[in-house]
């Protein structure tokens, strides 16, 4: 018996490491292929990543001969009949939809974004999902379709709940049925319609009333969304819920649909006192700040028309202000409640979508005026005079009842809105409107004549030259301001204009005013007299009223200080 166990014994050895080995394989195989697991769910493979990107619906293949393809313009050449349709369509929307028309509702666009943005890598199951509201009033079929499209070819099915369509009430025949029957055959496109005619604010929240997505996404009906648009958008807001991001907006043109995208550091927005919107380079204090080309960019107010917001947070903030009728001024306001109410309004430089400007405002803006006095009565405080001081019709126009919207402000404990400037604008010029020195610069001599500056280009605000026109007491281009440094201000729009005085010409134009902390330019310093007399200090000349001017436009001009009442002048505002 022993010595047959001494003969097993070396079978035993060899079962028990054989064991020992089988069960070492199997713990760390097993613990191993959990690593692997968690791995994968951490960082995908790139299949994986590719098809958590993949778009709601694919482009169809390119034909790089079409018009307009990869954003190009499209330039025709029309016989007579051809040429009466365009203009007809110019004429109905301000857009050249007969260019529109022939234009694929799939076309691709140029990349027209920082290279470092396609970089960027997004976890796509951790990301909030969006619902993208378009409202729209007797939009042409090809500039909607396109925005719907452009859409749901570029926005990742994973993140999309749904694009909702808002019918603002519109009278066009194939915007009722036709349309129907179109976005039947899409996915994740849902029509609702107003029962009366609401205007934009209103219509919009229409829409977000029915969506599901964690996050708004707002967009106009005219719109071609760049790929890799929304998911900036959507991991900003994860990282910060109370942030309100606007995509860089590109500009299609109106009349050939060319994509006029800038990869460079886009435009923030700001506004003038006339509480008008307005586009700014970025300030270097905010360059600063930054530490990387594709961290957002803060911006003092928004264009107001595309923007995504968390749908929750929307909702704390109070919406929109129902009490605005159509459309202008709601984005100043949601501007101002954003910034003084805990959150912030940015710019995301990798999220671009092409918009197209139409020429002018195709339908009325009527109500924009009472919106601003709203925006004005219950964020501006104090300074609301500074606006009412250059739109003195606005003193008398009907705004209805801001209580409501008085009663959220106190609600959520917001700032004032010297902390705004303080803080989110420091860049603007804020006027002094001293009492006596500010309103229309009228002439003793001239009667009735007044100072009046109005550039062409509403872009451009120096360079021209400021002539003399009949008083009409509405503010705006014969508002000027006489300052405690001498100069007289152009200070309606932003940035400030500085009347200078040209000691060759004769004649005065605008310039820009000095920065804060900088001495007064020689040629912009003034010294309005006891006896209503402008005195030019670097010329040593009085301004006086002429009419015999080069151009035979009456102007102020340098002349030989004298007597005569045509350089008397006296400030006088309209209550």
């Amino acid at each position: 018996m022993a010595a047959c166990g001494r003969r097993n014994r070396p079978k035993l050895l060899i079962f028990l490491f054989g064991v020992t080995l089988v069960g070492y394989l199997i713990f760390f195989g097993h613990n191993s292929g959990k690593e692997s697991a968690t791995n994968r769910r951490e960082v995908p493979r790139e299949e994986e990543y590719e098809l958590l990107k993949k778009p709601v619906y694919e482009k169809p293949p390119l034909d790089i001969s079409a018009l307009g393809e990869m954003g190009r313009a499209v330039k025709l050449d029309l016989n007579e009949e051809e040429k009466r349709k365009e203009e007809e369509s110019l004429k109905m929307h301000q857009i050249n939809i007969y260019v529109s028309d022939k234009i694929s509702l799939h076309r691709r666009l140029p990349e027209r974004w920082n290279p470092r943005c396609s970089e960027l890598k997004y976890d796509y199951r951790s990301l909030p999902t969006t619902s993208v509201v378009i409202a729209f009033y007797n939009e042409a079929w090809s500039t909607l379709l396109r925005t719907v499209h452009s859409v749901l070819e570029t926005s990742p099915d994973i993140l999309l709940k749904e694009v909702v369509l808002v019918d603002d009430y519109s009278n066009k025949e194939h915007l009722k049925e036709p349309l129907e029957k179109y976005i039947s055959g899409l996915r994740k496109v849902r029509l609702i319609r107003a029962t009366k005619r609401e205007g934009l604010v209103r219509a919009r929240l229409l829409g977000a009333s029915i969506t599901t997505g964690d996050v708004l996404t707002f967009l106009d009906c005219h719109c071609e969304c760049h790929e890799g648009w929304l998911e900036p958008l959507l991991h900003r807001i994860k990282e910060e819920p109370k942030a309100v991001v606007c995509p860089v907006i590109d500009v299609i043109d109106w009349n050939t649909f060319q994509y006029l995208g800038n990869s460079g550091e886009p435009q923030i927005g700001g506004f003038d006192w006339r509480l008008v919107f307005t586009w700014h380079s970025i300030p270097s204090y905010e360059q600063e700040r930054r530490r990387s080309p594709t961290d957002v960019i803060r911006s003092p107010t928004m264009a107001g028309g595309l923007f995504a917001v968390r749908k929750d947070y929307f909702h704390y903030l109070g919406t929109y202000d129902t009490g605005m009728e159509v459309w202008g001024g709601e984005n100043l306001e949601f501007s101002f409640r954003i910034w003084q109410c805990g959150g912030s309004l940015e710019i995301h430089p990798c999220s671009h979508v092409g918009h197209v400007f139409p020429k002018k405002a195709p339908y009325s803006r009527s109500k924009a005026l009472a919106n601003s006095v709203r925006a004005a009565e219950v964020w501006l405080d104090e300074y609301k005079e500074i606006y009412y001081h250059r739109n003195p019709l606005a003193r008398l126009e009907a705004f209805g009842d801001v209580t409501e919207r008085r009663k959220l402000r106190e609600k959520l404990g917001c700032k004032s809105f010297r902390w705004y400037l303080d803080n989110i604008y420091p860049d603007i010029h804020i006027p002094q409107d001293r009492p006596g020195v500010f309103g229309m610069l009228k002439n003793r001599g001239k009667a009735n004549y007044c100072f009046d500056y109005n550039p062409k280009d509403e872009q451009v605000l120096v360079g021209e030259r400021v002539i003399l026109y009949l008083c009409h007491g509405m503010g705006q281009n014969q508002f000027f301001e006489y300052s405690v440094d001498g100069e007289i201000c152009y200070n309606t729009r932003e940035p400030a204009g500085c009347i200078v005085g040209d000691s060759i010409s004769t004649y005065l134009t605008v310039q820009l005013c000095k920065k804060r902390g900088q001495p007064v330019p020689v040629d912009q310093k003034f010294i309005l007299r006891k006896d209503g007399s402008l005195y030019h200090v670097h010329s040593s000349k009085c301004v006086e009223a002429i009419d015999k001017t080069d151009n035979g436009t009456p102007a102020p001009s340098l002349q030989p200080c004298s007597d005569s009442l045509h350089q008397k002048w006296i400030f006088e505002e309209k209550m």
